[in-house]
This record gives structure tokens, C-alpha cells and sequence, in this order.
């Protein structure tokens, strides 16, 4: 296949729409079910580089759920404990490696990632299926199905669902070009590799970076890749617990994404797993309520005589804002990446609150020095990697 119609661009305005390779070649991607969108498409495509850069990395399967060019969550195959399987709605299902992975992935910020476009390193199983036939999603890219897993996934959507395979020995030009109001932008494909050696320039007092940080750390600057700028990335175990994309300043980067990671850690917390929920509620009204449970807006209402009877067998006791605050002292041994230098030092105390111990960023601020003495205040081991990953 050497081109692909689509419905419509970004929009349904926007026609005609299509994809082909310049250069006459066929395209890398099989469609196997579903009549991808535009945005699907930019979503598949960013989604599979990512996932393979993490399985590279860390030699693990990988999975990835992306909202709008952005990843809504990411993560490598480690098995889940009890407490994850329960707040990412998987305690009945057993699980592959590949399918741990996209848990983690999707689970980590379940409303960002609802009608998300999936990618998957490996040739998606029937575990990982069987979780992605639950969770409203608009479409999987893998490098291969096994026949169940196929069978599973066309049957989503009443035959609709967007499956993709990858050629997985594809690899694109050198020189990679779009238009932006009919004037062409050309620039060198984003080729850099992220390793370990991007980790060696410790600027703290604190040098200590156990492997598992690193790795960690390794993750966070992947994902950051593929992820619209100003972007800052939490990974903690594997996978991001909060990233916040596409920011102009980026104090609201590290804020909006180590609210998330608050989240994810709150939604641990016993009062959240033991919610006394009805019988037949759909898990995405279950995330909605448990995200107003655990915010600080609109509690009362979601408490208030004549609402909770909706969801609830009986009322919940108030998680305050004091319970939660002694709640998250417990979220230690966080990792943060930062796509581009820390300009203030008010990122590092807000990274704090949310556990980080961590941090990866190029460097090159004018207040370097002020960053790495906040970071020293609080014990951080912190690596200028000197390099950039603006992505748009």
C-alpha cells in the first residue's frame, strides 16, 4: 500500500486528507481493521517510536497511550503488586508481561487516557487483547497480532476498531520534512540515542544513582522525546506517574504533572481502594468519581445527600485535605525529566512535594547554580544530560 486515504484531517473541514511516502515507496503500516483518523495516525506513529526507544532501554516489553500527540501514559512490562492491579481495574485478569505494560500505561492517569490510541513494542497477545477490549480506546499499533488477539480486537467497536501493524525494520530518512502554511519545513529526523552516558554529569553533592534510577530516569527522557513541548515527565518503577505537555511556562509543567502524580499516589491511599462502590457502575464513571474524591474541588457535591446514593452503597467518609497531605509523604524515590532547563528553583521544591529524589534535565540556565542548591537542600541527585527534546 502506498497510500492511505483518510476520512479528514484534524478536522472534519479539513479534506481531502491522506498519508503516502514521498518517495514513492510503500508505506511501513498494514491496516488491519478500522479507518484510521489524521490524529490516530500521529498518535500510532509517535507512540510506536516511543516504545521501541523504552523496550531498547530496558530490554522489557513496552506499551504507550497517547492523547493527542502526547503520551497520556507509558511504562515497561513489570509485573503489577496487588494495590496497582486493584487502581488500575486488572485484579481479575491475568497478565502478560506486554499487557503489565499497557496497564501501567493506561492506568497511570486513567481520564487523560480515555479514548487514548495505543502502541505496543511487541506482537500484542492475547492477554494484552483482552485488557484493550475493555478500555474505551480508538485504536492499537503493534508489529504483529497473535490470531486470538486479532480475533479479540476485530470484534471491538462492532468491527471498527483501528488495528495497525507496524513493519518493525522500518526506519525513516534522515531528512524529514511537513508544511505549515504552504511553506515547507525541513530538519534532521531526531536520531538521538538515550542512554546511560546522558546520566554521567552529576552536578549535586549527592552522586548516589542506583541502576534502578537511572533506568528510571532513562524512561522519563524517552517519553519526553515523543511528547509536546514544554513537557516535564514523574516516572516511578517503570512507568510515568505524571507528565505535563505542552505547557508555555515550565513551573505549570512541573505543577500540572506532579498534581498527577499525586493523583496516581492518592488513588492508593486505603480510604480511595475501599470506596464502597454499587455493583454495575462503569469503570469510567468510577474514575471520575474517584477524581473528585481525591481533588480538592467539587467534594462536596460528590458527598452531599441525593449524589452519593448514585455510586455509592453507603457514604464515604471525607479524605481531607490534611489525611492526603500525610498520605503523600509517603510517595519517596520519584524520578523527574525535564525536556529543556530548569530556569528557577521553584520547580525543584514543587518536584519535591511530590517525592522526587531524581532528576534528569540538559542544564545550560542562567541559574544553574540556584537549581543544584535547592537540589542539595533536599539531598536530590541531580544529571545534566546537555541535551534538549523540544518535539512539535
Amino acid at each position: 500500500m502506498k497510500e492511505l486515504v483518510l476520512k479528514y484531517g484534524c478536522n472534519p473541514n479539513q479534506k481531502p486528507a491522506k498519508i503516502y511516502m514521498e518517495n514513492g515507496s510503500e508505506l511501513p503500516i498494514k491496516v488491519l481493521c478500522g479507518n484510521p483518523g489524521y490524529i490516530n495516525l500521529l498518535d500510532a506513529l509517535n507512540g510506536w517510536q516511543l516504545v521501541s526507544e523504552l523496550k531498547k532501554v530496558s530490554n522489557m516489553p513496552a506499551a504507550t497511550s497517547f492523547k493527542h500527540v502526547s503520551p497520556a501514559g507509558a511504562a515497561i512490562g513489570l509485573e503489577l503488586d496487588e494495590v496497582l492491579k486493584k487502581i488500575y481495574w486488572v485484579d481479575d485478569l491475568t497478565l502478560s508481561p506486554l499487557a503489565s505494560a499497557y496497564a501501567r500505561a493506561r492506568g497511570a492517569d486513567r481520564m487523560s487516557s480515555f479514548g487514548d490510541f495505543i502502541a505496543l513494542s511487541d506482537i500484542c497477545d492475547k492477554e494484552t487483547a483482552l485488557l484493550i477490549k475493555r478500555e474505551v480506546s480508538d485504536g492499537v499499533i503493534a508489529p504483529g497480532f497473535c490470531d486470538e488477539a486479532l480475533e479479540i480486537l476485530k470484534a471491538k467497536k462492532n468491527g471498527k476498531y483501528n488495528i495497525i501493524q507496524i513493519d518493525e525494520n522500518y526506519t525513516p530518512d534522515d531528512i524529514e520534512k511537513k508544511q505549515v502554511f504552504g511553506i515547507t519545513f525541513e530538519q534532521g529526523h531526531n536520531n538521538l540515542d538515550i542512554n546511560k552516558s546522558l546520566l554521567e554529569n552529576i552536578v549535586t553533592k549527592n552522586k548516589n544513582l542506583p541502576e534502578d534510577k537511572k533506568l528510571d530516569l532513562l524512561i522519563s527522557l524517552i517519553i519526553l522525546k515523543y511528547t509536546q513541548s514544554n513537557s516535564v515527565c514523574y516516572v516511578k518503577d517503570g512507568q510515568a506517574i505524571g507528565i505535563g505537555a505542552g505547557q508555555q511556562s515550565r513551573i505549570h509543567c512541573t505543577r500540572l504533572a506532579g498534581n498527577k502524580a499525586d493523583n496516581w499516589f492518592l488513588r492508593q491511599a486505603k480510604c480511595v481502594l475501599d470506596l464502597p462502590f454499587k455493583d454495575g457502575i462503569k469503570r469510567a464513571d468510577r474514575d471520575n468519581a474517584i477524581d473528585v474524591y481525591i481533588g480538592d474541588n467539587s467534594i462536596e457535591e460528590l458527598l452531599s445527600d441525593g449524589m452519593w446514593e448514585h455510586l455509592f452503597t453507603q457514604r464515604p467518609n471525607e479524605f481531607t485535605r490534611e489525611a492526603k497531605k500525610e498520605w503523600l509523604k509517603n510517595l519517596t524515590g520519584v524520578c523527574l525529566g525535564s525536556d529543556a532547563f530548569f530556569p528557577f528553583s521553584d520547580n525543584i521544591e514543587r518536584a519535591k512535594r511530590s517525592g522526587v529524589e531524581y532528576i534528569a534535565q540538559p542544564g545550560g540556565s542562567l541559574r544553574d547554580d540556584a537549581v543544584i542548591e535547592c537540589c542539595d537542600k533536599y539531598n536530590m541527585t541531580m544529571a545534566f544530560t546537555g541535551i534538549r527534546l523540544f518535539h512539535h
